[in-house]
């Protein structure tokens, strides 16, 4: 943040936030409760929230963001937004409430691998019967880059943190079979993005 009372803010949700809004509008419940995992400056909670007006929106991150996303929703002011919950998706504490569904922008590609292991286990436990995970950003298939500018990209954040980096679809499909989650669709976004959608697998 740029000042004590400055609203933080990240010119990437301006731009991927009404693509993103088509696909929500068009997989989740009007009515669902749905869990943001990693809501950053809170912009994307409060564009969603105001254009989903019957979706329950919980917002959620590690506690150092906690006050630029309340800065934004303060000022919105709408009442299916929820403060934002203390969420590191290392650790162990999840919330206890079952969500139709949970939703994440470009954050696996900057948790260490087993961190986004741990997240892909936990998820499910926090998801209703049937729910949907809604995973957005840039990622490999079969450790190939979908574009140049992707590329760049992963080389440019693995060089700044070498635990970063874009997550190969089929080491994610690995990981969430044995959570219990399966990829249902994997939805072209725009800038080389896209939506992997998950869906909660019943126990046999």
């Amino acid at each position: 943040m740029n000042g004590a009372h400055q609203k933080p803010f990240a010119q990437a949700c301006e731009n991927n936030g009404p693509a993103i809004l088509q696909v929500l509008r068009e997989k989740i419940r009007p009515n669902a409760q749905v869990l943001e995992i990693g809501s950053g400056t809170g912009q994307h909670a409060v564009q969603f929230a105001k254009a989903l007006p019957g979706v329950t929106w919980q917002t959620s991150d590690v506690e150092t963001m906690h006050e630029g996303i309340r800065l934004w929703l303060d000022e919105a002011k709408l009442d299916n937004l929820r403060a934002p919950l203390t969420l590191d998706v290392s650790g162990e504490q999840w919330p206890a409430t079952r969500y139709d569904a949970i939703f994440s922008a470009n954050t696996s590609h900057i948790m260490p691998a087993a961190v986004v292991e741990k997240m892909f286990t936990a998820i499910p436990r926090c998801l209703a019967d049937d729910g949907l995970f809604l995973l957005y950003g840039p990622f490999l298939y079969d450790g190939k880059h979908t574009s140049e500018s992707n590329w760049r990209f992963d080389r440019w954040i693995r060089a700044w943190e070498p635990h970063r980096g874009l997550r190969d679809v089929t080491w994610l499909k690995q990981i969430a079979a044995t959570a219990g989650l399966q990829l249902d669709e994997d939805i072209e976004m725009p800038a080389n993005n896209r939506i992997l959608l998950w869906r909660k697998q019943a126990r046999q």
